[in-house]
């Protein structure tokens, strides 16, 4: 991983995603985040909405993260909102045509995903970007499923097998190749 090239993007830390599964992982975002920021690397926070008439309205019957208490990013995490991207959406990938447009300006082309939910947004948006051209990692220690732990393994499982077992990797091995230089080659990978 080239990290001039990276961007961390933390995907829907959001009020109406955290519940007992997903509280566990929140000091690891901010851990991450603090740790991100501090080297002056760039960091966009992706916020999910989901409108009347949504397919998760329409086909599943979903019609949570409506209101602004469930959209706002979790307490732990809005000291970075100021410094970083915001990136709204409607779907669960955020490879949206406003972060293609910031990824473009900025050269992003390595994408370092955490956040939630693993087997939705997560997954998601790290299968989209590696069709769109993009180098996903999945922080796996850094990403939780409301669901619970079966479905967070369950996506890593697909990770594994779709991206490649090297794009999955720990905030540990991330932090410290980070602080190493400037590339970072992971090896097989780890799950959490």
């Amino acid at each position: 991983m080239d990290l001039h090239r990276a961007v961390l993007v933390i995907v829907d830390a959001q009020r109406g995603f955290i519940n007992p599964h997903t509280r566990p992982v929140v000091p690891a975002l901010v851990r991450l985040a603090r740790e991100w920021t501090a080297a002056g690397r760039p960091l966009v926070l992706t916020r999910f909405r989901n409108p009347p008439g949504s397919p998760y309205e329409t086909i599943t019957g979903w019609t949570r993260m409506r209101t602004a208490d469930e959209q706002e990013v979790i307490g732990e995490l809005a000291p970075f909102t100021e410094g970083a991207h915001l990136v709204d959406k409607t779907g669960s990938s955020a490879i949206t045509p406003d972060f293609v447009r910031l990824a473009q300006l900025h050269g992003w082309r390595e994408l370092i995903l955490a956040g939630l939910d693993t087997d939705a947004c997560v997954y998601d948006t790290a299968t989209a970007a590696y069709h769109q051209g993009f180098v996903p990692w999945i922080v796996t220690d850094a990403c939780a499923s409301g669901g619970g732990p079966e479905y967070h393994e369950a996506a890593l499982l697909l990770a594994r097998r779709n991206l490649g077992p090297r794009q999955l990797l720990t905030t540990t091995q991330l932090t410290v190749a980070g602080h190493a230089d400037s590339t970072v080659r992971p090896g097989t990978g780890a799950s959490a």
